[in-house]
């Protein structure tokens, strides 16, 4: 698997992360067709990559289901 530079992506935390330190995700809107995803505790951990379709039917399933 080759690696892609997230140098010059912005990172942003979720609408659905809390402020006490729980659920702190973020991503990168800006990434070109993929979508960067790591947790905010802990950014050095690791990112987690998802094609830019796969994000928005997970996040479109999430929102059925959450509201």
């Amino acid at each position: 698997m080759r690696a892609t530079d997230l140098s010059s992506v912005t990172w942003r935390k979720s609408s659905y992360s809390n402020t006490d330190g729980g659920n702190c995700l973020e991503v990168a809107d800006n990434a070109t067709s993929l979508v960067p995803v790591r947790d905010s505790k802990d950014p050095d951990r690791g990112v987690l990559m998802f094609g830019a379709q796969a994000w928005g039917r997970f996040v479109g399933a999430y929102r059925s289901t959450s509201m």
